[in-house]
């Protein structure tokens, strides 16, 4: 499985995990279109890499149909029934606790995110029967797969606080310890799963045999979810958040995902007119335009139903040319900025932990062209998992605040803030860019650094993919919201961030795990596909 391809003319895939690309090319090589190979992907990746994300999360697609539509489906799972703030008062928190069963309270989503995906990929002519789709995923979730270098760090990292969790040591550990780097690990219990649904159908996750059993476990273990949250769990399609640039126009999930932030920092940047990539002025330009959009971030984005104001208002050429003004081309703002907005409860993601997150994409011939993102929040998690069906439960809800009058407030029904954000463009050259990354606040920063590397000054994806990168703010693994940079960013410009005031932490690794893991396909004008992964993980592109 290679790093980047390029020159197929029926379809790509790219997946952080080689396991999970394999199955997507699977799926394009049985003729299958762009939408099944997601589909594939992202059940085989559940199986693979269970501390990045499980069928337990939440998901999000962007899907461009050959038609040039654009659309969204949002994967959200929804606080249970029982999810409110005196019982966790009652209980004695101030906070909601990262893991265990009071962390596993919103919930899964992604599965439902799959089934409008499958029905799109029908409508698109897809073929391919469901138990096609999960076979990869069963069969690696049933004779085992090799544990990575990220999953044997984090189990060994995250032991203390996940190792009596709820079915956490049964599924995870060997003997009682953490797998070592190459040891096979099996997931029986998700694997009966996944074939029951092969046959049943994804519906039934939710509201027939395989739902029935989930809500048992989580009664059992004092989850908030009841049946019939379960039940009344859906995704839906929504219209992106969209942005037209010199470039193209670029597309990003509404809320309560942070796909608002991803679009202001590529509009902020565009509006500097910066010249040369990997200066001063493109790092510089990008960071002080991140500080922008998380501000506008954390004061407006929260369960949709709940918005304090229409998002679109803040992609508004006059709110962005007056915020482009603001920005010091030479001095590092504040950050955080001053007078800190109301507290959404996202800055949990800095406890040590992180959004521990997949994105893939996929694109065949046809023109449709796949974004999508899936995560259980932090690593493993609740670190719940759930005896009779394998499902490792999300924590996304430990973002709500206890604070009833924050704007991440937690109530029954509501959905949580997201960093999750998939993104997607159509250029004005005739090009189709599906990408993405891992990495809480990190994913912005990422998207807007291979974006503007590959798109605006031209750089070979597969280089724009491994080209050290810098962090604002928080992810993987940290709580600290200096400026991080990899080893082998130009010193010239780290000396000029330094003296410009940023506080800049120059990182020992070439790749480091803080950075995420992003990749990317693209349709070119003439058919040809293209994909890469990113280094920093363990997947890869392929096609067909």
């Amino acid at each position: 499985m290679d790093l980047h391809t390029a020159g197929h003319r029926r379809g790509v895939v790219a997946a952080p995990h080689r396991a999970a690309a394999e199955a997507g090319h699977a799926i394009l090589a049985e003729g299958g279109n762009a939408l099944e190979a997601a589909i594939a992907m992202a059940a085989a990746i559940a199986a693979v890499y269970p501390h990045m994300n499980h069928i337990g999360g939440d998901g999000f697609f962007l899907v461009r149909q050959p038609n040039g539509r654009v659309h969204a489906l949002m994967g959200a799972g929804r606080a249970g029934a029982d999810a409110c703030i005196d019982l966790y008062r009652d209980c004695g928190h101030d906070e909601i606790p990262g893991r265990g069963p009071l962390a596993a309270l919103t919930a899964p989503g992604a599965v439902a995110a799959w089934m409008l995906a499958l029905e799109a990929g029908k409508a698109q002519g897809g073929r391919l029967p469901l138990a096609t789709l999960l076979d990869a995923a069963i069969r690696f979730a049933r004779e085992g797969y090799v544990v990575t270098r990220s999953q044997a760090r984090l189990t060994a990292e995250k032991l203390a606080e996940l190792k009596d969790i709820p079915g956490f040591a049964a599924t995870f550990l060997i003997d009682g310890k953490p797998p070592e780097v190459g040891a096979l690990c099996r997931q029986p219990a998700l694997a009966a799963t996944l074939d029951h649904l092969a046959s049943a159908g994804l519906e039934d996750f939710y509201r027939g045999d395989v739902g029935r059993e989930i809500a048992a476990d989580l009664k059992r273990i004092g989850s908030p979810v009841t049946r019939a949250d379960l039940e009344g769990t859906d995704a839906v399609v929504a219209e992106p958040l969209s942005l037209t640039i010199d470039g193209g126009t670029l597309y990003n999930t509404p809320p309560p995902t942070q796909g608002l932030a991803s679009l202001i920092i590529l509009a902020l940047f565009a509006r500097l007119r910066v010249a040369e990539a990997e200066s001063f002025d493109h790092v510089h330009g990008l960071i002080e335009a991140t500080k922008r959009a998380f501000r506008v971030r954390d004061n407006v984005i929260t369960d949709p139903d709940r918005l304090p104001a229409p998002p679109e208002q803040y992609l508004d050429g006059r709110f962005l040319d007056a915020e482009v003004a603001k920005i010091d081309r030479r001095r590092a703002a504040k950050y955080p900025l001053p007078n800190p907005p109301p507290q959404t409860g996202e800055g949990r993601v800095g406890r040590g932990h992180a959004g521990d997150t997949v994105w893939m994409g996929a694109a065949d011939a046809s023109g449709l062209v796949v974004s999508y993102i899936q995560s259980t929040y932090w690593e493993f998690g609740s670190g719940c998992v759930l005896p009779a069906t394998g499902v490792l439960m999300q924590n996304r809800g430990a973002s709500f605040s206890l604070d009833a009058k924050a704007l991440n407030a937690l109530a029954p029904g509501r959905r949580p803030f997201h960093t999750l954000n998939p993104a997607l463009a159509v250029l004005h050259d005739g090009r189709v860019m599906a990408y993405g990354a891992m990495g809480g606040d990190g994913q912005p920063q990422t998207q807007a650094a291979i974006f503007t590397r590959h798109v605006l000054y031209r750089v070979p994806l597969a280089d724009a993919l491994a080209r050290p990168r810098w962090l604002l703010g928080r992810t993987w693994g940290s709580a600290v919201t200096n400026l991080r940079m990899e080893d082998g960013l130009d010193g010239n410009v780290i000396d000029r961030l330094l003296a410009a005031g940023h506080e800049v932490e120059v990182l020992a690794e070439r790749y480091s795990d803080t950075m995420g893991h992003a990749g990317a396909v693209i349709l070119h004008r003439d058919g040809i596909l293209e994909g890469g992964h990113d280094p920093r993980a363990d997947g890869g592109a392929a096609g067909v």
